[in-house]
């Protein structure tokens, strides 16, 4: 595997120990949809937090994405571009950072990751997932789901609207189309693998279940189960869990009956008190050391799965 510099939490951010669980599970609810930025605030507001202000805590949970890079988009030791592609199963054209290690090519290929996003657009910390990826020798590819409607705004809370408004169908096909590109990429050995975050992670078990012969491997992080076809996946499937994110680890106890009853390879870690979303190294949520296990943990597994 290759090594990152180490990404340390700048000490302008605070960490988790600052900030109250209940600023983390409001920031939550309100990541996902189900109460509005002033009701978010307002909590916020209620809260008696020594020494800090609240757009000081409110600034620490929304991201800051110029924290997010830990590989420099003109790294030399990869190839960096934007490309549109036909989506027949989605919106018609989609559009994705690709990212391809400088020494592949035709005559010497590499395995494929698609990176999935979560609920707001492909924003600079997913970019850089796939830069990560490319460093240890994959092929990423990281659409925009946000495409039809002009593309990540550069703002979350208008991302997460956009997404909100667009066919949750038409997405998914829209990612479908994307691993087949990967599968079919003149420089692909023909094996694909997906890494999704939140959203995302759903979307990789959708895709596990709905591509049985093009997806894998699949690592979903804080993802909720496929809707469908679970009994039709033939990927490994490595999941990741934050300990204190209780909307989506309800769901878990269903959806392993499920793939044990399928006879799915899989294994499930869930990573003690962090919060949803601690992957993300552009707010107070990310835990490093284990966003870094995490993260070795599935380079190791798609070095395993989609190498041999």
């Amino acid at each position: 595997m290759t090594s990152l510099s180490t990404k340390k939490t700048p000490s302008k951010h605070l960490s988790s120990s600052n900030i109250p669980q209940e600023a983390f599970d409001w920031y939550d609810e309100y990541a996902h949809g189900d109460i509005d930025r002033r009701t978010f605030l307002s909590r916020l507001g209620t809260l008696s937090i020594a020494g800090l202000t609240l757009s000081v805590v409110a600034g620490a949970l929304t991201p800051n994405y110029a924290l997010a890079e830990q590989v420099s988009f003109n790294d030399p030791d990869i190839i960096a571009s934007y490309l549109e592609f036909d989506t027949p199963n989605g919106h018609g054209k989609g559009r994705g950072y690709l990212v391809i290690p400088k020494n592949v090519n035709a005559d010497n290929k590499a395995p494929t990751v698609l990176v999935a996003h979560e609920n707001r657009g492909l924003n600079p910390y997913i970019e850089d997932v796939a830069r990560r990826l490319a460093k240890a020798g994959f092929i990423a590819f990281a659409p925009d789901a946000l495409f039809p409607l002009g593309g990540y705004p550069g703002n979350d809370d208008a991302g997460r609207e956009m997404q909100k408004s667009l066919d949750g169908n038409k997405i998914e096909g829209d990612f479908m189309d994307a691993a087949t590109l990967l599968q079919k990429h003149a420089f692909s050995t023909g094996k694909v693998g997906m890494v999704g975050f939140c959203y995302g992670g759903y979307l990789t078990n959708t895709l596990a279940a709905a591509m049985p012969d093009t997806i894998q491997a699949g690592a979903p992080y804080y993802g909720t189960p496929a809707k469908a076809n679970i009994e039709k996946i033939k990927a490994s499937l490595q999941i990741h869990f934050a300990e204190i994110d209780q909307r989506v680890n309800d769901t878990w106890p269903d959806y392993e009956k499920a793939l044990k009853a399928n006879k799915v390879d899989y294994t499930a870690y869930i990573y003690p008190k962090t919060n949803h979303g601690f992957h993300n190294d552009s707010t107070a949520r990310y835990d490093e050391k284990n966003a870094e296990l995490a993260w070795q943990r599935t380079v190791s597994f798609f070095d395993k799965t989609l190498r041999a």
